[in-house]
């Protein structure tokens, strides 16, 4: 491989505790979360659990393995073209087949690529440098980037491919749009070349997999799995009782108040690893005036020293112990230690202290606090319901009543994405493992291709010139010395409230050797049983 493969490599190592464990079944895998895909569009979400089932159905050119490390995927290679630093050039693997019988070509990646920059797609940042995607044949496709850009393929680990025959006979060739509750033919139906097939779906109830017969994989993967039968479960208690009862063979999310009843039962065992995911809460600093607040005329979250505040008044260890169990990672900074451009310095984060945060509030003006809606899911991350009501009395401790309301995640994050809420939780994955994603989504300013989830409406022509730069700087000192400083405006402006790094806790039972994943993505191909 090319000297840039090998950069991509280097910025997405990272290290994952591998572990055993065990199931009853020999084929059938009953598999169970808090939370279900939010819909089987490909390109409509950008969200975890709707790409962990994705994995299984679709495949990406490149794809990321059981520790999260690139490898061939629907790609078995691919470089910058040489004497054209703007080109990168993929070839795909030969005689692929999609789950309907069609044969997988370069203008079906060529499709899939123009359907994910489409407006309506949740994807488009991660392949917004791109200008153009060609096919030279039917097995080679070449990616003009606006400007060298080293770290393409980093973004390319969820970018799914799409026949493009199956997506225009079922009037399918732009992704649904979520937030508007758009309902296609691709929101219910698949076709993948994955290793597994769509057998039925009922949303939030249950989704069954059949294996891929014609699988391009096998001899490659151990695919020892025949059938997945997947089911959302929101309640904890509910979700662990499935696992004791052995209803159901792995969770993903053990509830952190049963790690030692699950550990402790015969035939079970949990596995750990640090996520790659940050939770904290986001702030609405650049809206003139709060529309979910009882300040007239202005916005109180604008004044640094209020946003301050809440972070001095936001008692990170004390939701580590008594929220968590231990179990997450104080943080304040919101990309996690897997990730370029992270450091112990930003790491760092302030120790609760009530009285410095009243003095601050005083200074702002809001020596009285002030009443504001604190949106919240309840479905998504580890605890996260438990988390808001603790920062409700933390934030109450200074003055600020955040009335919670706490929702379905469907419900939930159209609210951000929309810039309908101005305090809100909100988890962030990086599966690039480089700062530029999280900028793209989480700082730059909100515009037609960049900003998507910027819930905090920062605004910055500056930073936003400085996030755009990164995507075509070969320099890799200059392009890690200019996230720096991009980090540096983020932390002082105190645009979010980290809070901490997710600790990932799957529980299984019976005869299954299977590895945590650190972006919390099972890929089910791996799994093999004892």
């Amino acid at each position: 491989m090319s000297k840039s493969t090998k950069l991509i490599g280097a910025l997405l190592s990272t290290t994952v505790l591998l572990g055993t464990v065990s199931v009853s079944s020999a084929e059938t895998l009953r598999w169970a979360r808090a939370g279900d895909s939010l819909t089987l569009d490909p390109h409509s979400q950008n969200e975890g659990p709707t790409h962990a089932l994705a994995q299984q159905i679709y495949e990406p050119l490149i794809s990321p393995d059981m520790e999260a490390k690139p490898i061939p995927a629907l790609a078995t290679e691919w470089a910058v073209k040489e004497g054209n630093p703007n080109v990168w050039v993929f070839r795909l693997r030969e005689g692929v087949k999609f789950h309907g019988g069609e044969d997988l070509t370069a203008e079906d990646v060529v499709f899939s690529f123009e359907r994910a920059k489409h407006e309506s797609s949740d994807m488009k940042e991660l392949i917004v440098t791109i200008k153009s995607v060609t096919a030279v044949g039917d097995y080679t496709v070449e990616i003009e980037t606006d400007g060298p850009n080293p770290i393409l393929p980093n973004n390319l680990t969820n970018l799914f491919i799409m026949d493009k025959g199956w997506a225009e006979a079922n009037d399918v060739t732009k992704p649904a749009e979520f937030d508007d509750g758009e309902e296609t033919y691709a929101v219910r139906n698949t076709n993948g070349t994955g290793p597994f097939m769509l057998e039925s779906r009922e949303p939030d109830v249950k989704t069954v997999l059949k294996t891929n017969p014609n699988y391009w994989g096998k001899g490659q993967f151990p695919l020892e799995i025949t059938e997945i039968v997947y089911t959302p479960i929101q309640n904890a208690a509910t979700r662990v009782a499935a696992l004791l009862s052995g209803e159901v063979d792995l969770i993903q999310d053990v509830p952190v108040q049963d790690l030692g009843r699950v550990a402790d039962a015969e035939g079970l065992i949990v596995n750990n690893a640090p996520q790659n995911r940050t939770i904290f809460f986001g702030i609405n600093s650049g809206d003139a005036d709060l529309k979910n607040d009882n300040v007239e005329g202005k916005n109180p979250f604008a004044d640094l020293k209020v946003r301050q505040a809440m972070s001095l008044a936001l008692d990170r260890d004390a939701i580590k112990q008594v929220v968590m169990r231990g179990q997450s990672a104080p943080t304040g900074v919101i990309i996690p230690p897997f990730v370029n451009g992270w450091t112990q310095a930003l790491d760092a984060y302030p120790k609760a202290d009530i009285e410095a945060a009243k003095k601050l509030m005083m200074e702002a003006g809001y020596g009285d606090g002030f009443e504001v809606t604190m949106n919240c899911p309840n479905d998504r991350y580890i605890n996260d319901e438990a988390i808001c009501q603790a920062a409700v009395g933390m934030f109450g401790k200074i003055g600020i009543k955040a009335n919670l309301v706490a929702q379905s995640k469907a419900q939930h994050f159209p609210l951000i994405s929309q810039k309908e809420t101005d305090l809100y939780l909100l988890g962030w994955g990086v599966p690039t493992f480089d700062s530029e994603y999280v900028f793209n989504f989480l700082v730059h300013s909100t515009t037609e291709d960049r900003g998507s989830w910027n819930g905090s409406r920062f605004n910055n022509p500056d930073i936003d010139a400085k996030i755009q730069s990164l995507g075509s700087e070969v320099d890799l000192d200059k392009r890690n010395a200019t996230i720096a400083d991009i980090w540096k405006v983020v932390q002082d402006e105190q645009i979010y409230l980290p809070i901490h790094n997710q600790v990932l806790n799957w529980g299984m039972k019976g005869n299954i050797d299977f590895p945590v994943q650190p972006e919390d993505q099972p890929h089910f191909k791996f799994l093999k049983f004892n």
